[in-house]
């Protein structure tokens, strides 16, 4: 089975605004894919793994259902992919003890 690039599937299915955006994200060590850390753009994305990204101070896990084909609508974007954690803002300061 052949996958997708994944900073392709990031903009496909609307995880990131744009290609360039899933890129500069990936070589920053943001994304995992099934927990090891990816630094390459060119790594294929393939339905059933675990994406865990750090974006926007936002943790998002969502596990790959199908690769899309297109940047389509976010009705077509999300049918691609499922959320295994709700989305929540990463405190930048967390409290101390």
């Amino acid at each position: 089975m052949k996958g997708l690039r994944l900073d392709k599937f990031l903009c496909f299915a609307r995880l990131t605004k744009t290609r360039s955006l899933a890129q500069r994200a990936i070589a920053e060590g943001h994304i995992r894919i099934n927990g090891d850390r990816i630094l390459s753009a060119h790594h294929s994305a393939l339905p059933g793994q675990t994406l865990t990204l750090t974006l926007n101070e936002r943790l998002r896990v969502v596990r790959i259902e199908a690769l899309p084909t297109r940047r389509g609508s976010a009705l077509e974007a999300q049918s691609c992919y499922s959320e295994l954690l709700p989305s929540h803002v990463i405190d930048a300061k967390p409290d101390r003890l």
